[in-house]
C-alpha cells in the first residue's frame, strides 16, 4: 500500500451472494475516513449487476466525502461489462494496479 492509499482486492466473484462482504467492506473503508481507494479487480472473474451497483454506490459515496476511487486490472470480460454499462465513462479505470496507484498519489 502506498501512502494512504486503501487497496481492496477482491477475489472470484462479486454477486448477490459475495456483495454484501464486498460492499461492507468497502464503504467502512470510506466511512471510516479513507479518501484514496484502489479497487484491484486482477483477481475477479465476474460482476454482476449488484457488484455494479456496490461499485457506483462507492464512487457516489466517495464522491461526496471529497476523496477518490479508482479501479484497475479488469480483466478482458469484466472491462467489457463496464463498458457497456456505462460505467467506463463515470469511474476512473486505469489498465493496471502501479498506473492506478501512481494516478492516486498524485492527487
Amino acid at each position: 500500500m502506498a501512502d494512504d492509499i486503501c487497496e481492496v482486492r477482491p477475489t472470484g466473484r462479486i454477486d448477490n451472494v459475495t456483495g454484501p462482504a464486498f460492499e461492507r467492506d468497502v464503504l467502512q473503508q470510506i466511512d471510516g475516513g479513507q479518501r484514496r481507494l484502489l479497487l484491484d479487480f486482477a483477481d475477479l472473474v465476474y460482476i454482476s449487476s449488484a457488484g455494479l451497483r456496490i461499485v457506483l454506490l462507492a464512487a457516489k459515496r466517495m464522491k461526496s466525502a471529497g476523496g477518490r476511487l479508482v479501479l484497475c486490472s479488469l480483466n478482458p470480460q469484466i472491462a467489457e461489462v463496464f463498458d457497456i454499462s456505462g460505467f467506463n465513462r463515470i469511474l476512473d479505470i486505469l489498465p493496471s494496479r502501479d498506473a492506478a496507484l501512481s494516478n492516486l498519489s498524485a492527487t
